[in-house]
């Protein structure tokens, strides 16, 4: 995490050292903005739903109003296009946006970014494209975030911390889910077991939750029906299934950044025009395949009943596989979450349901391979695999199938590797930072604070201070080992755990970060 320096290094430091506390009692407020917010979000997605389902009934039985709601579809398709020109920052999940702002590559200007990702995510959600609530939730909690430091005047490091309870609440509130929240900050907005990332997030992420649950009720999202767990007799098939899953979660991502480069290409169709495509291809579906539109949740309704025929399965799967696809790559506001958990969901429908005809196995163990396969498959696909084991947990509100999802996880995540299919969202910050082709944004006049963690068998671990090439205009200014701060001088060792803590310039934040990354993450090749 970085910090401006306002009076002196040694005040600086000092300040950071109850910084875990500060930032924890800060995270409940910022929970509460940030589950507000999300539940807002929520509300008016639920009737944007309903809303749509009365038109497309209406339309169905009155021809005319089939005309125009497609009039009106490319009307919203305008309007968010609109919107995303005049906001860039909104536009597609947003927490690439998030991350790179955490990582000092750009500004967001939270109050335009709340307004157009609000506005634009209802519009896209109503009209039927097939996006999720959690990447604007996500994205509109860590904007409450930064707008709490910036209304109460927080000081650098504090505005981040902030913005990452934000992000966690809002995943948070999305889904019913306060420890996938926190651990979505710790494995994939920071990519780094802070301590206090983590105590901040869990703060930020039940008060999210609590406020949830106070509206929605207690129910998780998914309610399968399971009578046990799959026997370890069976687990060659998990194995299997996590195996599908890494290569297909490999192939989304690829398709998806293939898509997007498609309609780059098209330079005949202007930013602004993109979220037509998907918009009059909603409504087209909406008359004769309205199951795969929005999220997806009647789509997990349908194949929750047990009764959807093996065709079916498959024909739902490829064309929802090719909607979210279109949809997303567009640039209209809106996530990737649960429209691939529907995803992954359905592949893992198909294999149970193949296993069961071909392999003779209990019909029982179908909704079993169900729900570890949308663990699997957004484990290949956002390479977060404890965030998906812990999400899809308590989705489903059940320990039983713990072992599995885990199994189906590590698979996964190692055949994606093999693959080398990377990360969807560093991926799409990639090619947001490629796009607009600016500089970070960082005032060359401050100095940060940067922390770090040793991680074990990395370049750091077990080494001397004056053994290590630090990069240039970099200062080791201290040392956190076990609750207590060490002033590092050449001969004090490093070791595995410790929080190294460094002073740089703010012009070389980005450049310093990544090779201090390497350094305490990975080991000499």
């Amino acid at each position: 995490m970085y910090q401006k320096i306002k009076n002196n290094t040694s005040n600086l430091i000092e300040h950071t050292r109850n910084l875990k506390y500060i930032v924890a009692f800060e995270g409940i407020i910022v929970g509460a903005i940030a589950g507000f917010i999300a539940i807002i979000y929520r509300l008016a997605l639920e009737y944007s739903e309903q809303t749509l389902k009365f038109i497309l009934d209406y339309g169905n039985s009155h021809a005319w109003a089939i005309l125009a709601w497609m009039v009106a579809l490319i009307i919203m398709g305008l309007c968010v296009g609109y919107l995303i020109k005049w906001e860039p920052m909104i536009a597609g999940s947003g927490i690439p946006q998030v991350e790179g702002e955490l990582e000092g590559y750009f500004k967001a200007p939270w109050i335009r970014v709340i307004i157009g990702k609000f506005v634009g995510g209802i519009l896209c959600l109503f009209g039927g494209l097939s996006l999720g609530r959690e990447g604007p939730s996500v994205q509109l909690g860590a904007m409450g975030g930064k707008g709490f430091a910036k209304i109460f005047k927080r000081i650098n490091i504090e505005e981040r911390y902030l913005m990452t309870c934000g992000a966690s609440a809002g995943l948070a509130a999305a889904f019913n889910a306060p420890l996938a929240g926190a651990m979505f900050a710790l494995e994939e907005v920071h990519k780094n077991f802070s301590a206090t990332v983590l105590f901040s997030a869990m703060t930020a992420s039940i008060t999210a939750d609590f406020v949830s649950k106070y509206i929605f009720g207690l129910d998780p999202v998914f309610n399968f029906a399971v009578q046990s767990a799959i026997p370890l007799k069976y687990y060659g098939l998990v194995i299997l299934l996590g195996v599908i899953l890494g290569a297909g979660g490999a192939f989304y991502n690829k398709v998806l950044l293939k898509t997007q480069e498609l309609y780059s290409k098209f330079k005949w169709l202007k930013m602004e025009f993109r979220p037509v495509i998907p918009f009059l291809t909603a409504g087209i579906l909406g008359f004769t395949m309205p199951q795969v539109l929005g999220s997806g949740h009647s789509m997990i309704t349908l194949l929750g009943t047990g009764n959807l025929l093996l065709p079916g399965m498959v024909v739902l799967l490829v064309v929802k596989f090719i909607f979210s696809i279109m949809s997303f790559s567009s640039g209209a506001p809106g996530g990737i979450f649960f429209p691939l958990l529907v995803l992954g969901a359905y592949i893992g429908g198909i294999f149970g349901t193949l296993a069961v005809h071909s392999l003779g196995i209990d019909p029982q163990f179908i909704n079993n391979f169900i729900i570890i396969a949308m663990a699997g498959y957004f484990t290949a696909i956002v390479r977060a695999p404890i965030t998906g084991i812990v999400l899809i947990t308590e989705m489903t509100g059940s320990f039983t199938h713990l072992l599995s999802l885990s199994v189906v996880a590590i698979v996964s995540e190692i055949t994606a590797g093999l693959l080398n299919a990377h990360p969807i969202y560093e991926s799409l910050l990639k090619r947001i930072l490629k796009n607009r082709g600016e500089e970070p944004i960082v005032d060359s006049t401050d100095k940060l604070l940067l922390t770090m963690t040793v991680r074990r068998g990395s370049m750091l671990d077990d080494q001397l201070v004056s053994n290590i090439e630090w990069p240039d205009n970099c200062l080791l200014v201290a040392i956190r080992r076990g609750g207590r701060e060490i002033i590092p001088k050449g001969h004090t060792w490093i070791r595995c755990s410790d929080n190294i803590v460094a002073l740089i310039n703010a012009k070389d934040t980005i450049l310093i970060n990544g090779i201090l990354r390497e350094m305490c993450q990975k080991g000499e090749l």
